[in-house]
């Protein structure tokens, strides 16, 4: 049994390739240490999934969203569906995965209609947000500077982060954490390693974002939840500390963010 206590702030279990051995995942996540677990939306479809599977293990909480590579299925009536599903599960802790994704899709405008009243959702629910960014940090940063001149920008987290330090400096003057996935793990990643390193003790979380991305010594494999140990081993390295200390201090800059606590 593990004798530290992590969280993984970002997977996806109910993809097929877990429908097999879900049991097993979730057995090994927890003697990994994994204490709770946050399951990102990707689109509406997915939330009766997703609350059964959090109703079922403990362990995992979830959010509700459109992810922006999906931004063509935002509908009139999608923003009323995402509030309702959010205040009707206490373990809904998060609104996402949203975002901009502009290194598949090219709909900019499309993906900005989806993800603007997701943030004002967010906003008003007082939930964080689970940011999806990707080859679109400075329309990211604009949008949310905008919302933050109006008083609306809501908390959250980028999650999976790959961008640059000077990037991740106005996304942090914004508020926002910064969580690290398996791609910290890998050796070319200059750039995150850096970001890694200098991130703020109170501002950074660890995820898998299972099943995709899985770490080194993983790499190839269909990535889990019992792995974000080996994120947060990277990470002592990189912050040259030792473990307990990033799975304390990732842990609990999550609680302070998802509010895991508030819920019976």
């Amino acid at each position: 049994m593990s004798h530290i206590e992590l969280i993984d702030s970002h997977c996806h279990l109910i993809f097929e390739n877990f429908e097999k051995d879900l049991e097993d995942v979730v057995l090994r996540f927890r003697l990994s240490g994994v204490k709770k677990l946050v399951h990102a939306c990707c689109e509406l479809t997915e939330i009766p999934k997703l609350k059964k599977i959090s109703h079922e293990f403990n362990e995992i909480y979830y959010s509700v969203g459109l992810h922006p590579l999906e931004a063509k299925k935002w509908k009139l009536g999608s923003k009323s569906l995402l509030r309702k599903s959010a205040q009707e599960d206490r373990r809904v802790v998060a609104i996402g995965e949203l975002g901009l994704d502009f290194f598949k899709n090219q709909n900019k405008i499309q993906q900005i209609d989806a993800l603007i009243p997701q943030m004002e959702l967010a906003h008003e629910l007082e939930l964080p947000v689970i940011i999806h960014c990707r080859d679109a940090a400075n329309e990211m940063i604009e949008i949310c500077n905008d919302l933050s001149k109006k008083g609306i920008c809501p908390k959250g987290v980028l999650h999976c982060w790959t961008g640059t330090p000077e990037e991740m400096q106005q996304f942090l003057d914004l508020g926002f954490y910064i969580s690290f996935s398996g791609i910290v793990t890998f050796p070319k990643a200059y750039e995150i390693h850096e970001c890694a390193k200098i991130v703020p003790n109170d501002k950074y979380l660890i995820e898998t974002d299972a099943p995709f991305l899985a770490p080194v010594p993983h790499r190839g494999k269909r990535n889990e939840p019992a792995f974000v140990e080996n994120v947060a081993n990277f990470m002592s390295d990189l912050r040259s500390t030792d473990l307990i200390t990033i799975a304390r201090e990732s842990s609990k800059n999550a609680e302070d963010l998802f509010k895991f606590d508030l819920i019976s």
